[in-house]
């Protein structure tokens, strides 16, 4: 504390030796009980504010002409509010900046496309309803879904193992929009398929839930290609991203799940992938050896066709990356209900 003294006969105002600049120093340095428990309201005041809006969100964002998917996971790391984030065709980022107040979630994403990544939503009968602002000054919206905890309890009965690929056509598949290059095109040859680089998407007319995928590839020179399981979880095929972190590297769930251990990339050497997904808990299997065991997929990955977690989905290769990368043996076997399975034994007996 300081003092004050005043002479006789109201002489000027003589200061104690420590100075105010000291004193506060002094105060803030030991701790002012009135400020820190101000600090400390204010702090449970925005978790408690924050709490709504913690968790995984399956997002659609709403253009004019067209709907894009995306995914955000919004979680406490101590007592500062930050979330991962995946955008249309990136992988999953850290975001810089985040915060709730007076009700409404702001946050800024890398740009991607027209959208400038600045967002904002409130949450509106458990959903989130926002806006994210264009670069030509309009507002486009978008809507974040809680996403589904896909938890199995009991193990699926599966069924048996289809083809998909017949190695003779294209029956059973369509391609994506390309990018207007009609050259472009997936092909059969030899029993193979192969993707045409820089071109369409290849998606299965089915959709399916819970499944075992087998799948052979083979990875031409400087290629990048990738298994899309329900359309919305990338297992990553390449040789050209040695540079990139592991989770971008062949067997990896895109962005989330790297493979451990990681094989060997190769070229125009026959590989194979067994991928058994339940629910969203993926087991991948590279050339004999398993390289992701029995590991939750967080949420969609960027390419991801929508981001419905909860259904069943296609599963697509991808053909917009560069280079060509060539498919064989696909096939894959499907989980049924128990009780439809019961029923199939009755007939056959």
């Amino acid at each position: 504390m300081f003092q004050a003294r005043v002479g006789v006969g109201g002489g000027a105002v003589m200061k104690d030796r420590v100075t105010l600049a000291a004193v506060l120093l002094i105060v803030f340095a030991s701790g002012d009980p009135t400020v820190a428990s101000q600090t400390q309201t204010s702090s449970r005041t925005a978790q408690i504010e924050a709490k709504p809006f913690l968790g995984k969100w399956d997002m659609t964002v709403k253009t004019p002409n067209y709907s894009y998917p995306s995914w955000l996971e919004i979680y406490e790391a101590g007592d500062e509010l930050t979330a991962m984030f995946v955008g249309r065709t990136d992988h999953a980022i850290p975001l810089p900046a985040i915060a709730v107040s007076n009700g409404s979630l702001r946050f800024t994403a890398p740009a991607d496309g027209h959208e400038k990544g600045e967002f904002k939503a409130k949450l509106l009968s458990g959903s989130l309803q926002g806006t994210v602002s264009n670069t030509d000054g309009t507002l486009w919206t978008w809507v974040g879904k809680r996403a589904p905890t896909l938890h199995r309890s009991d193990t699926p009965h599966w069924g048996k193992p289809e083809t998909l690929f017949s190695g003779k056509d294209l029956i059973g598949w369509h391609e994506s929009a390309s990018d207007g290059t009609a050259a472009r095109h997936w092909s059969v040859a030899d029993a193979e398929l192969v993707s045409p680089g820089r071109g369409p998407d290849l998606i299965s007319d089915r959709k399916f839930g819970d499944f075992k995928l087998h799948v052979e590839f083979k990875c031409g020179p400087n290629s990048n290609s990738g298994v899309y399981l329900r359309g919305r979880y990338e297992v990553q095929i390449e040789n050209d991203s040695a540079a990139q972190p592991s989770s971008h590297h062949t067997g990896a769930v895109y962005g989330f799940l790297a493979p451990e251990p990681e094989l060997l990339r190769t070229t125009d050497q026959w590989q194979i992938l067994d991928i058994t997904l339940i629910g969203r808990n993926v087991t991948i299997v590279q050339n004999g050896t398993t390289i992701i065991d029995h590991k939750d997929i967080p949420g969609i990955t960027g390419g991801a066709l929508d981001s419905q977690e909860g259904g069943p989905g296609p599963i697509y290769l991808q053909g917009g990356e560069i280079g060509k990368t060539t498919f064989r043996n696909i096939v894959i076997t499907t989980a049924i209900d128990e009780k439809i399975s019961e029923n199939q034994r009755r007939d056959e007996n």
